[in-house]
């Protein structure tokens, strides 16, 4: 199976039978990118986490005490 990064329009070639490539077949909202930009960003992410400037909204749980 062919695929496109979304993010540096490479082309790479995936095996039919793994699990990524069914998951790309199946559902069209998945997209594909490759290693080296998954990295990249993990990688940026981490940095931005680190410094003082970086905020995490999340909505606080609520406990339910049933």
């Amino acid at each position: 199976m062919r695929v496109k990064c979304i993010l540096c329009d490479q082309i790479n070639k995936l095996e039919d039978e793994t699990l990524e490539a069914k998951r790309l077949r199946n559902r069209p909202i998945h997209t594909y990118m490759c290693t080296n930009c998954h990295e990249r960003i993990r990688i940026r992410t981490e940095e931005r986490k680190k410094s003082t400037s970086f905020h995490l909204y999340q909505t606080p749980k609520e406990v339910d005490e049933f």
